[in-house]
């Protein structure tokens, strides 16, 4: 049986059997792609599919999801790994407890069993894989551990699973490897991805992964890139650098994202407010895409060699204050900091304060300062030329949950700033109007006031009443101070499940952006850019595409009242399950 639900308004989730058929779904549009269709996500039994409302509509997606098969493909080139295991994990006595075993007949068990892999997701390269045998079926720890180590080899559920990096974690620990299940530096990351078949291997020591099939891997590399924020580029090719002279709460490098390799585990992450990131790269003349400064509580930076930029989003006063020009017998201050001594050349400058949203000059040692904002959250700030500092997965955004790009920037850190494009304007006027223009400062939420944001309803509102969405939608809920570029944590009146949901597991299943799950204590988390890319939590419904980067602008005190949006006759598929307050009929 196939359900097709509504997941956001450009995104659908399709509800299948079990894992084989959702794998399945996923390679027939991997292998057949529809135009318009983005990277689709597996979950245990689901398969989430993004989509271009322009390019297609979700009745033609639905109809289109009906046809495909649901049947693997049968393929004599399957991809093998053999991860050799070390069985000497914290959990492994009690585990094999739990299902009458010895210690000994768990890992002959575990080893014995053929492993695929069904999905990746909660950590880029977290590979959910699951067996041939249906009595290797172990329960999730009942507290989770805060630091699992890297490697660890673990059991829960149906699944087994190696954790890539050093992260939370509620899963019965059996074993370890150092095999690299995650590695940015080869061509495919992830060392599984789904429809890999997996053997593991006990050993007495640590050894070499094996793979059969396999091409573009290179030796056991570093997890997570070592810090990285000046470029390593031949002098000619430098132009010019800022400098961070105080980060303010958080300062982040961002672009638009890492959109494509959801199928390794890892969300697009980007900007949370792309519409202010494009206008500040416009006003530069940079593209669209190119790398910023996203800002949180204020800024101060120091221009090395003469620079353009621009100020968007979040913005406080924003102040241009000149540095000194070198005389004779000057020398530079600490950090490249603007010269101590001998006297400037001509009279002192004035302060300068530019407009939000306009291009203006710095010359070289002058300093900008970004005062934290009364409205909003955070500013993006552009330098033409954009932040050059290199790529992780094709982009420079920082990840903060998949620990990806850049480390947050401190004082001292040098951003080495590219080359203008070809063929880009020096500075683009702002348009007058535009659909992608963001709000102005003013409009900004602030805290204390109510932002309103549109849902829609689904996946899973049947898990809750009418009542319960009565009051999912008519209070005010207030963004605490444990948000972040995960999620808004919410405060409110709590939302309960219906009965027959009440404590039940939900199999973890792709999120979007903008999803608004509700973990057993009630109290929704709205999903934001660096999210991880699958939840185990019942998404009751989701902000609408168009105002995701408004909810990124949410500071802490802000109040958030959300109001269902109906949809289009011709966005409404008459074969996709549609979602109604209190449940789906």
């Amino acid at each position: 049986m196939i359900r097709v639900l509504t997941a956001r308004d450009d995104a659908l989730l399709v509800e299948l059997d079990d894992l084989d058929q959702a794998v399945a779904l996923y390679e027939s549009l991997t292998a057949d792609p529809v135009r318009g269709v983005g990277v689709p996500v597996p979950g245990a039994r689901t398969l989430l599919v993004p989509f271009r409302p322009s390019a297609i509509t979700a009745q033609a997606l639905a109809a289109e999801l009906r046809t495909r098969p649901l049947e693997r493909r049968v393929t004599s080139a399957a991809r093998t790994v053999e991860i050799p295991v070390r069985y000497d994990g914290a959990d492994l006595a009690e585990s094999a407890g739990l299902l009458g075993w010895s210690p000994d007949e768990l890992v002959r068990r575990h080893t014995a069993a053929a492993w695929t892999v069904g999905f990746v997701g909660f950590a880029p390269g977290f590979a959910y894989l699951t067996s041939d045998d249906p009595e290797l079926v172990v329960p999730r720890r009942t507290s989770p551990r805060t630091r699992v180590p890297a490697g660890s080899v673990a059991l829960a559920g149906p699944y087994s699973g190696v954790y890539p990096r050093e992260s939370p974690g509620g899963w019965q620990l059996v074993g370890r490897t150092d095999a690299p299940v995650w590695d940015v530096t080869r061509e495919r990351p992830a060392l599984l991805l789904p429809g890999d078949e997996v053997r593991f291997v006990a050993v007495r020591s640590t050894a070499k992964v094996r793979l059969d099939h396999a091409v573009g891997h290179g030796s056991a590399a570093r997890t997570v890139p070592d810090r990285m924020v000046e470029a390593d580029l031949p002098g000619h090719l430098q132009r010019g650098e800022v400098e961070i002279v105080g980060a303010g709460v958080l300062a982040l490098v961002q672009d638009l994202g890492r959109p494509g390799s959801e199928g390794a585990g890892v969300s697009a992450s980007g900007a949370l407010d792309r519409p202010s990131l494009r206008a500040a790269n416009r006003a530069v003349g940079n593209l669209p895409d190119a790398a910023v400064v996203e800002s949180v509580g204020g800024l101060r930076l120091r221009a090395h060699g003469p620079q353009v930029l621009a100020v968007t989003g979040a913005t406080g006063e924003i102040v241009v204050r000149p540095g000194a020009s070198p005389g004779p017998g000057a020398s530079p201050g600490p950090g490249g900091a603007a010269p101590v001594a001998g006297a400037p050349d001509g009279p002192a400058r004035p302060d300068r304060r530019p407009r939000p949203g306009e291009p203006f000059a710095l010359d070289d040692g002058d300093v900008l300062r970004l005062a934290a904002p009364a409205r909003g959250l955070r500013a993006y700030v552009a330098v033409r030329g954009g932040i050059d500092v290199p790529p992780v997965l094709g982009s420079r955004a920082t990840d903060v949950l998949a620990g990806l790009g850049p480390d947050p920037l401190g004082p001292g850190d040098l951003l080495p700033v590219g080359a203008p494009e070809r063929g880009v304007p020096a500075a683009v006027p702002r348009p007058a109007s535009a659909s992608d223009d963001p709000p102005t400062p003013d409009d900004l939420p602030a805290p204390g006031e109510i932002t309103v944001l549109p849902i829609v309803l689904g996946p899973r509102d049947d898990w809750f009443d009418a009542a319960t969405i009565a009051r999912l939608t008519g209070q005010d809920w207030l963004v605490t101070p444990r948000s972040n570029r995960i999620g808004l944590r919410l405060d409110g009146d709590p939302l309960t499940r219906v009965p027959e949901q009440d404590g039940a597991e939900l199999p973890s299943e792709g999120c979007v952006t903008g999803a608004v799950q509700v973990p057993p204590d009630g109290l929704p988390v709205l999903f934001l850019a660096d999210h991880p890319l699958t939840g185990g939590y019942p998404v009751v419904g989701a902000v609408v595409a168009d105002h995701v980067p408004l909810a990124g602008q949410l500071p802490a005190g802000a109040l958030v009242r959300f109001e269902v949006r109906g949809r289009a006759p011709a966005a409404l598929p008459s074969d996709t399950v549609q979602h109604h307050p209190g449940g789906t009929p």
